[in-house]
């Protein structure tokens, strides 16, 4: 539980601005949180205590302008107020800090790695999380965890999160139409979730196998069926044969019960 020292009758997230109206001047800074919201979307389809917003203001003083992140993630919140959802994220309505905040960085650089990282750490974030695409010696993926009060760099490409039971990591997929290096979330085993698109390809794939199964199965029951029937009436064959080499014996005088 959050504690303020702040002035009464504070503004609720309905008087705010939902964003510091700065546009995006990067398509991946929307299309990086939204790969990740819409694995969310899937994966913790059932829980209703998390909420992942995107380019959303974080207010956490009245008197201040809020903080905008590319996206951030919050647990043990409401993750629907009601069918109007939410405008913004009210520090002193929700009570809940952001366990998670992602920056994009674009090609106008946005201090990602100075000013920011600096207000991330001073408001308690416990992990602070950086993309660029663009960097060539350094990591383009950095995850920071907030340790005794400073952002510890985390080593590793996925970083598992056990706080919030996830690992991020980047590798090469396609998405939206675009194959390129995105960001995914991640299992303790480093076994990266499926997207959306993946997982419906991986469940059309797994119906094709299994009619495909179905149908192999069903031709070898006919196939036995075949062989069945093929065996009765090579078996009536013999019965016949046999009735006739009887009656032929009789026919002689021989008895054929008799025959050794």
């Amino acid at each position: 539980m959050l504690q303020y020292n702040l002035p009464r009758n504070l503004p609720s997230a309905d008087e705010l601005p939902d964003s510091d109206e700065t546009p995006v001047d990067n398509e991946l800074q929307e299309l990086i949180p939204g790969l990740l919201k819409a694995i969310f979307l899937i994966l913790w389809s059932e829980r209703m205590d998390w909420f992942f917003g995107i380019d959303m203001g974080i207010y956490h003083h009245p008197d201040e302008p809020p903080i905008v992140p590319d996206a951030f993630l919050s647990l043990g919140v409401e993750r629907y107020y009601d069918e109007e959802l939410r405008p913004s994220y009210v520090l002193w309505d929700e009570n809940v800090l952001p366990s998670f905040v992602l920056e994009v960085v674009s090609p106008t650089y946005r201090k990602e790695y100075s000013t920011k990282l600096e207000e991330y750490q001073a408001l308690g974030v416990l992990y602070y999380v950086i993309y660029s695409s663009r960097r060539r010696r350094k990591p383009r993926l950095e995850v920071h965890k907030l340790v005794n009060g400073k952002y510890e760099l985390q080593p590793g490409n996925p970083v598992w999160m056990p706080e919030i039971g996830l690992g991020i990591g980047c590798e090469r997929g396609s998405y939206s139409g675009v194959t390129r290096e995105w960001l995914y979330w991640y299992d303790a085993d480093g076994k990266r979730y499926l997207t959306p698109e993946e997982q419906v390809k991986e469940s059309t794939q797994r119906a094709q196998e299994e009619s495909q199964r179905a149908q192999q199965e069903s031709q070898r029951a006919q196939q036995e069926s075949q062989r069945a029937q093929q065996e009765a009436q090579r078996a009536d064959r013999l019965a016949e044969r046999s009735d006739r080499l009887a009656q032929r014996l009789r026919e002689l005088g021989i008895d054929p019960d008799n025959l050794t």
